[in-house]
């Protein structure tokens, strides 16, 4: 495996040869300065070219019908991207193995049984967001911002993100992280995590916190997890600074509570919060602060506004349900953008996203390797991801707490076709629960 200052290089040098390959196959006699017959503007400037005199000595001395050669060059098309999938596979897969924070977080449910870890049939994967403030002492509780059931059907040709609303009121079990003993009880289920990793800091609480979370929800749902990935959504913004932002698609107007400005264009926060005592917040406006608006639409949002667009649900009418929604869309759109070819095909911004994915990430990705995970899950993409509602959207207040929430019926539904491995017939008959 080549080293991290040499892996870039790599990179160019492996597209270089399948570009020489594309570019001499042309499918007709365009001038060789014609901006449409020239290779992606991604690939390095001034390498590889074919000089206009050889590319028209190869054109004339072609006599195939316009046919043959068209399915030469699909065949080197062809070439191009299977030498990518190598390309991944031998460089960039080392790569990303060693750069991403790998930990246990979980004990996968195949070795929870006794069977064989393997990367065959369907999979449940427990994605966990936080948000910690600025400057948070590394040994105060964090509570989940955000929870995610990613379940991944047998055939590995589809993937359904599942959010559990953050208050919903279930049954913690019992738990020692060998720091705290907690008798089990009722919480909401964002506390889980908390009390996990409570007395403890760094890799413990993050690894008790995740065990306790994915022992709840077994505990209320029988879902048991192979993998599970921590998503720092602060570190995240490292990501879309890399690619320069993100696109997508804002469903509905959302005002920040974080980021304003005044009569000068200065940033001010343009709202007091206030617990109401009824466990939600009651915001006051800030006089001569305009509070950062998004509107509806698809745009192009900078960095921050990505973060700040993803924290947001104090203002929003269905508040955490329409924030999940949001994040959903905004993770959605990251895998769209990271998987483009503006991505795959420019080895410096790949590296660089590689580096600040490690950075924003922990995995246990469950006793299989990374590179596994990702060739068996090859055929997922930004439009076969898809975002699915739970509660319809809704709050759906708890009998046992009113200040919580639950489940309504057809989201245990839900929950229990996941534990089936039969969310596809499930949702075939629930098409009004994916998010569009």
């Amino acid at each position: 495996m080549t080293s991290d200052a040499s892996l870039e290089q790599e990179l160019r040098d492996v597209f270089q040869r399948h570009e020489h390959l594309a570019e001499d196959l042309s499918l007709d006699d365009r001038p060789a300065d014609d901006p449409s017959s020239r290779r992606p503007q991604s690939s390095p400037p001034g390498t590889g070219s074919t000089t206009p005199k050889k590319a028209k000595t190869l054109r004339r001395s072609r006599k195939d019908p316009r046919w043959a050669r068209a399915l030469v060059v699909l065949g080197a098309l062809m070439m191009v991207a299977a030498g990518s999938v190598f390309v991944v596979k031998d460089a960039v897969m080392g790569y990303a193995t060693r750069n991403v924070k790998q930990e246990d977080l979980i004990v996968p449910a195949a070795e929870q049984q006794g069977k064989h870890v393997t990367i065959s049939g369907a999979k449940n994967i427990l994605l966990m967001g936080i948000d910690p403030r600025p400057g948070q002492d590394p040994s105060e509780a964090i509570r989940s911002d955000s929870i995610i059931i990613l379940h991944i059907p047998a055939g590995h040709d589809s993937a359904y993100l599942i959010s559990i609303p953050r208050d919903t009121w279930v049954k913690i079990p019992r738990f020692d992280n060998g720091k705290n003993r907690y008798a089990g009880g009722h919480d909401k289920i964002n506390g889980a995590f908390a009390i996990g990793g409570l007395g403890t800091t760094g890799k413990d609480q993050r690894k008790f916190g995740v065990t306790l979370l994915a022992d709840t929800i077994e505990e209320n749902w029988g879902i048991t997890f192979d993998a599970a990935a921590i998503i720092d959504f602060t570190g995240f913004q490292n990501v879309v600074n890399v690619l320069g932002g993100v696109d997508m698609y804002v469903d509905q107007e959302v005002k920040s509570v974080h980021v304003g400005f005044n009569a000068k264009g200065e940033v001010k926060t343009p709202y007091l919060q206030r617990d109401n005592g009824s466990g939600g917040t009651t915001l006051i406006p800030i006089s001569g602060v305009t509070p950062q608006t998004y509107h509806v639409g698809f745009q192009h949002l900078e960095p921050w506004q990505a973060l700040d667009y993803v924290r947001q649900r104090e203002t929003l009418p269905n508040s955490d349900y329409d924030r999940q929604r949001h994040q959903q869309q905004f993770i959605k759109a990251l895998f769209k953008q990271i998987l483009s070819k503006d991505v795959l095909t420019d080895p410096g911004k790949l590296k660089k996203v590689l580096d600040v994915i490690g950075q924003s990430m922990t995995i246990d990705s469950g006793g299989i390797g990374l590179d596994d995970w990702i060739f068996a899950m090859k055929g997922i993409n930004g439009d076969n991801l898809l975002t699915v509602k739970t509660n319809n959207g809704t709050f759906y207040s708890s009998h046992e707490n009113p200040g919580a929430e639950a489940l309504d019926p057809t989201t245990l539904e839900l929950l229990a076709s996941v534990k089936a491995n039969a969310v596809e017939d499930f949702m075939a008959q629930h098409t009004s629960l994916i998010s569009s």
